[in-house]
């Protein structure tokens, strides 16, 4: 299976979402194809054997032209910007002259000079219209050719309407004629997809103001010592990288030489800088604040974690939650709703005797007012900017119907080792003392992720490690091996040894008495404050943990919560089942492959950035930095998201119920219809900007 991503021109509204998702999934071997309305994508899952020149004209027969995304669809955005607003300064103009030459005919202008303004109008329009309206011209023409219908439809029919009734009026003679009306409505039209555009490519600003940290280009050290500027494209893993004072790393690596501070506050969200020593990791777009260091280059480019922290937050606006469905629905049901209720209108005032004129003003204002921008506007561009926010905050958001289901949570178990404490264990007692144990041990406890394990590992990395065969290591329980046929085992008691022990770990050599190590791990510096908070959110924070119960008893007391120990992957995955059984929607936050089961069975999960990649796949957000705050912050911020969304879509179908009703009684004139719609729009997309400051 491949992933392909498309930019897409043309896309207007939850209509052209839907149809481009339901188009391009009913294709043969195409999975899934899942679009990011805010910044004009369409990632399609596909197998092998379909191209992407197929896709690209599968695209193009559903009405939108495409084409394969290669970095530039910022750029593209700005560039759309631009279009509009000088499409908006065209209409603006001539709206300013048109409106000089309606104000003499207001004024009683009448018989050759009425006729004289009305031609000087109609030159002004007629250029203007063809021009400045081509922004919905080209996107109607483009759904109409391949059978099909967008938003711009109805309100080039309901433009190109009030243009020929006004120049139909001014070749007999007549006293109504609407060329200040086109215009206007071309300005007002434009003027709100110019805002709309706007405020898109801040709600966007987020993955791209990330992206713009990476320097262009970085130092490498040569074989010979010799240094070269290289463009970060150039970058590989293996390469030796200069990082002076102030400079911005450019890629994830390993501090070969030097001592120095680094400010990782952008992908962890803490503003102290941390210090970077020899061995120590540092990541792509982190400043190295005080003395040179040497970098080894680790990953580069697209493998960075600040490249995945991006992708995460792409990810976020492409997934359905609850609304985005009903709005996909609601889309679909658009086009024949608003051309039949226009005609509607046309035949009803027709039939009451008004005339063409009014009828036809009428069904023009049916036609543009109701536009379902508003509805198709209200998820995502929320979903997007409370991702960004999060993602300030040290928050990644996987998927965007996470934040609809973390919204709902009411239960919290948390993991202990690695979620509530820092996972950065040291050994206190038990190791042994014999160079043969400690040797086993050594190749044992080197072959295990297990925090307790590396930080064994840790304790005895001046020992030697013997050979070890058929080395299994068995998810929440430990590892095992065979040395010279006897089985050795370093994992929990009960596996390794007897259960009655409030030991971290045991170590066990055939039938031998095991060896009983005491592991001591620091708790997270807030962790206190974040459990309060979530217990203060309602969630009734309770920790999981296979760790002794003298452990987890301490650290439960410490905090003010309940917690279990001695618990299998089977356990943690039970408890969250009957939890869930119980009528709870369950938070789960773990980080090893031992939480893997019960992260996938939780309502909503969360994990360390640090956490095993099973942990982290498993997971529907991600969590940086040393803190446990971020937990309840994205509980916090993902309530406030759906009070936003909701909100949102109370202002689009409030409009349309209000508006719809008026333009078909005749209260509403196209003009004042096309700042009605543009202003839903702009007012949902407003509201969502609130967002940007959710994750408090």
């Amino acid at each position: 299976m491949t992933a392909s991503t498309f930019v897409v021109e043309g896309m207007r509204c939850a209509a052209c979402i839907a149809r481009l998702e339901h188009g391009l999934a009913a294709l043969p071997g195409v999975a899934a194809a899942r679009v990011n309305f805010t910044n004009r994508r369409v990632r399609v899952d596909h197998l092998d054997e379909i191209g992407e020149d197929r896709l690209i004209d599968a695209i193009d027969g559903l009405g939108f032209t495409a084409h394969a995304f290669a970095g530039e669809a910022a750029d593209s955005g700005r560039s759309e910007s631009r279009r509009l607003v000088l499409a908006l300064a065209v209409a603006g103009f001539a709206m300013m002259n048109v409106m000089l030459l309606s104000v003499s005919i207001w004024s009683g202008a009448d018989g050759a000079t009425r006729q004289l303004f009305h031609w000087l109008s109609a030159l002004i329009a007629l250029p203007t219209v063809a021009y400045s309206g081509r922004v919905f011209f080209a996107s109607a023409w483009s759904a109409l050719r391949r059978g099909r219908t967008n938003m711009d439809v109805p309100i080039s029919i309901g433009v190109l309407l009030t243009l020929a009734m006004s120049l139909y009026e001014t070749a007999l003679g007549g006293a109504h004629a609407y060329f200040d009306g086109v215009v206007m409505l071309l300005f007002f039209l434009l003027g709100g997809r110019f805002l709309d555009s706007v405020m898109r490519d801040r709600a966007r600003g987020g993955v791209d103001a990330l992206l713009r940290r990476l320097p262009a280009e970085a130092t490498v050290i040569a074989r010979d010592g010799a240094h070269q500027r290289r463009a970060i494209a150039e970058l590989a893993p293996g390469m030796r990288l200069l990082v002076t004072a102030g400079e911005r790393i450019a890629a994830d690596g390993i501090v070969e030489e030097g001592e120095s501070a680094v400010d990782r506050s952008l992908v962890t969200g803490e503003s102290a800088p941390e210090t970077a020593a020899a061995g120590a990791e540092v990541l792509a777009g982190t400043i190295n604040l005080s003395t040179p260091l040497v970098v080894k280059v680790t990953r580069a480019g697209e493998a960075t974690a600040i490249a995945d922290i991006a992708r995460l937050m792409e990810s976020a606006g492409q997934s359905k939650s609850r609304y985005m469905r009903i709005a996909d629905r609601a889309s679909r049901l658009y086009a024949p709703a608003v051309h039949t209720l226009a005609a509607l209108t046309l035949a009803g005032w027709l039939v009451a005797g008004l005339g063409w004129h009014v009828a036809l003003t009428n069904a023009v204002a049916v036609l543009i007012i109701t536009c379902p921008c508003a509805l198709g506007l209200a998820v995502p561009v929320a979903q997007v900017v409370a991702s960004g926010a999060l993602m300030r905050a040290g928050v990644l958001v996987k998927d965007g119907s996470a934040l609809e289901r973390l919204a709902k949570a009411d239960r919290a178990l948390l993991d202990k080792t690695g979620t509530v404490t820092l996972g950065r264990p040291v050994v206190t007692g038990g190791l042994p003392g014999a160079p043969g144990e400690r040797a086993i041990l050594h190749a044992l406890a080197r072959a295990s992720r297990h925090p307790s394990a590396l930080a064994v590992a840790a304790a005895l990395a001046d020992a030697p490690a013997a050979p070890l065969a058929d080395i299994v290591e068995e998810a929440g329980f430990g590892v095992r091996g065979l040395v010279h046929g006897v089985e050795v085992r370093l994992g929990r008691p009960g596996w390794a040894g007897p259960a009655d022990t409030d030991a971290s770990i045991l170590f066990r050599i055939g039938d031998a008495t095991p060896h009983a190590i005491r592991v001591a791990d620091r708790e997270r510096d807030d962790a206190a404050a974040a459990i309060a908070r979530l217990a203060a959110l309602g969630l009734a924070p309770e920790i999981l943990s296979g760790d002794a119960p003298g452990v987890v008893e301490a650290l439960a007391g410490e905090l003010g919560v309940h917690g279990r120990a001695r618990l299998t992957p089977q356990d943690k995955y039970a408890v969250v089942q009957a939890e869930e059984a119980a009528g709870h929607r369950v938070l789960m936050v773990g980080d090893g492959i031992n939480d893997g089961p019960a992260l996938k069975a939780a309502w909503v999960s969360m994990a360390p950035a640090g956490a095993s990649d099973v942990g982290q796949m498993a997971a529907d957000l991600v969590f940086v930095g040393a803190r446990l705050m971020p937990v309840p912050v994205a509980v916090a911020a993902a309530r406030r998201t759906m009070r936003v969304v909701a909100q949102n879509f109370a202002l689009a179908i409030g409009y349309n119920v209000l508006a719809v009703p008026l333009a078909v009684a005749g209260f509403v004139t196209p003009l004042i219809a096309a700042l009605a719609m543009s202003g839903s729009s702009l007012v949902v997309v407003a509201n969502a900007m609130r967002l940007r400051s959710a994750a408090r």
